[in-house]
């Protein structure tokens, strides 16, 4: 019992070390106004917002990858699923392209690209991927 439980301790600090190293790269390139930033991490929902529907349709969501910085996530609902049964208080895993802006910035190309000159995105949600 005591070796499952440092073992399952051990996973989850791991995680959470791959989560933060992650998100620090944004939070980098927050502090540096740096975008077009290929990133991955992760975040906990704070807002949902209204689809964008002018234009291309994204959903829309806030995640807060840090004690300071949220990230708005723009998922393009015309190339890709809608993140189903999104709430707040979930965490989103996600892949790529940040843009800053003064507020914390944008998270978006979370979806394949259908002509292949971008890299590929993607989120993750309860268990299901998103692309």
């Amino acid at each position: 019992m005591k070796k499952f439980l440092f073992t399952l301790i051990s996973s989850l600090f791991l995680f959470a070390s791959f989560a933060n190293a992650s998100n620090n790269q944004i939070v980098q390139a927050y502090k540096k106004h740096k975008s077009d930033v290929q990133v991955k991490g992760s975040g906990k929902v704070i807002k949902i917002l209204r689809d964008d529907t002018k234009g291309s349709k994204h959903q829309r969501f806030i995640l807060r990858i840090s004690k300071k910085v949220t990230v708005l996530v723009a998922h393009n609902i015309d190339l890709a699923k809608r993140v189903r049964n999104l709430r707040v208080g979930d965490t989103v895993k996600f892949y790529g392209e940040y843009e800053w802006n003064r507020k914390g910035g944008v998270i978006h190309w979370t979806h394949h690209d259908p002509r292949n000159r971008h890299a590929h995105g993607w989120l993750k949600h309860n268990g299901k991927t998103y692309k």
